[in-house]
């Protein structure tokens, strides 16, 4: 019997939610190994700066540079592949980059404040980060379209500067990268990449400066790397392989969820696909699709590999266990392909992003929705949120007191400090107290 493209699962099964879990658990950030060798990468950086970074960039990517002038791309090299890209494609990345804008400008926020009857003013003062940085990839594939869904809401937010590490190997990189971030703004680009790249924007070296935040997706030592240099600098999250869950009322095309399963799949060995259905019929047809259109792509090792490790189809009772499966999973993408799409987001507790129709596919948000898809994986949509304006700004809050506000405020300070045997805090206080 040959091996099956792709696990078929049911909630029938008694020990669905264990083996579910162990499908969509991963791990491999934490590998000890890989722990170990961006530890001594990320010290080397700290110690040596510059010359770190060209020894890594030689090694890892194959490049033959002696200085960091090799690794730098200017304004100037940014616009000239702008001009150098065809228009097709130029007018696709304005398109896209102009409906990121108009989404993301609805995000913007104020600085706000009231006064109080007696004069105290409270209030928060909104303000961007001086400096971020855009992690890019560059090693199996290359995504301009992260580029304009990583930078533009920074600049939307009024960040001061942008720069941009993206790795070469072999010296080449995708011109339209570069194009990508002359439209979205970026400042300064290096092309450095892997955990060396997150080490450099997160303490500085002689050439790239440390920013204040660093934001996109990367391989495992990227990931690890963000893990460890958490604290010195913010971070937007640390991603896991990209997913998506489609919930299909086995009304939709077979052919099409195929392919929005392998539109995940193709990304990398590890990216994971899931279909979930109440129609066994629907389940088999798309089963026959996935077999069907794989033969046809040009990733097609990918796909595979991809939906027979971490993929599957899943027969469930009924709307409302599936509900409970796309909860239990809080996937990065869910697709509700079904009638009346919109009844179903208030039950949706956790996604990162909600594809609702059947003409909604998830590679749209990946492009030319508007939304960023820089996206919580891993389950992580059960506490976190899709890259926005907001990750770009913090809050103050602002506090004065009037005289009179001050000795109200103060009777209660009193009170809780010496509570808590916090002298000084309450006699802070009561010195404020009107006698």
């Amino acid at each position: 019997m040959s091996t099956p493209l792709i696990k078929r699962l049911s909630t029938a099964d008694g020990d669905f939610l264990p083996i579910l879990d162990k499908l969509i658990a991963w791990h491999s950030v934490s590998d000890a190994n890989v722990e170990e060798r961006v530890a001594k990468i990320i010290q080397q950086v700290r110690s040596v700066g510059d010359e770190a970074l060209i020894d890594y960039s030689n090694q890892f990517d194959r490049r033959a540079v002696k200085s960091m002038e090799e690794l730098c791309i200017d304004s100037s090299q940014l616009q000239a592949a702008l001009a150098g890209i065809d228009k097709k494609t130029r007018n696709a990345l304005e398109t896209a980059a102009q409906r990121i804008r108009d989404y993301h400008q609805h995000q913007t926020q104020d600085s706000w404040q009231y006064t109080e009857a007696d004069g105290n003013i409270l209030g928060q003062r909104v303000t961007a980060l001086d400096r971020v940085g855009l992690y890019v990839p560059g090693g199996k594939a290359s995504y301009p379209s992260s580029v304009l869904m990583s930078c533009i809401p920074a600049r939307i937010a009024k960040v001061d500067e942008v720069i941009m590490t993206v790795p070469a190997p072999d010296g080449e990189l995708n011109p339209i990268v570069l194009a990508a971030a002359a439209i979205a703004g970026v400042d300064k680009v290096f092309t450095v990449g892997g955990a060396q790249a997150i080490a450099a924007m997160a303490y500085g070296t002689q050439s790239i400066p440390k920013v204040d935040k660093i934001v996109g997706p990367g391989n495992i030592y990227v990931a690890t790397a963000k893990r460890m240099v958490f604290g010195s600098v913010g971070l937007d999250m640390v991603a896991g392989p990209t997913e998506i869950l489609v919930i299909c009322d086995g009304k939709t095309d077979p052919d099409w969820i195929a392919m929005d399963l392998f539109s995940q799949a193709e990304h990398d060995e590890n990216a994971q696909a899931i279909l979930v259905s109440w129609d066994r019929a629907h389940l088999d047809a798309v089963y026959q699709s996935i077999a069907k259109l794989l033969p046809e792509m040009e990733r097609k090792e990918i796909i595979a590999q991809s939906l027979a490790n971490r993929g599957a189809l899943i027969e469930v009772a009924d709307k409302q266990e599936a509900i409970m499966v796309s909860n239990r999973i809080a996937p990065e993408h869910l697709e509700l392909s079904v009638d009346d799409p919109e009844s179903w987001v208030p039950d949706i507790r956790h996604a990162g992003a909600i594809f609702m129709g059947r003409y909604t596919a998830e590679a749209l948000g990946d492009y030319s929705a508007g939304p960023s898809h820089v996206l919580p994986t891993s389950s992580t949509a059960r506490f976190s949120s899709p890259l926005s304006v907001y990750d770009f700004q913090k809050r103050s809050s602002l506090i004065y007191c009037s005289p009179e506000g001050a000795s109200e405020l103060g009777k209660i300070a009193s009170v809780l400090g010496r509570g808590e045997d916090l002298t000084a805090h309450a006699k802070s206080a009561e010195y404020r107290i009107k006698k």
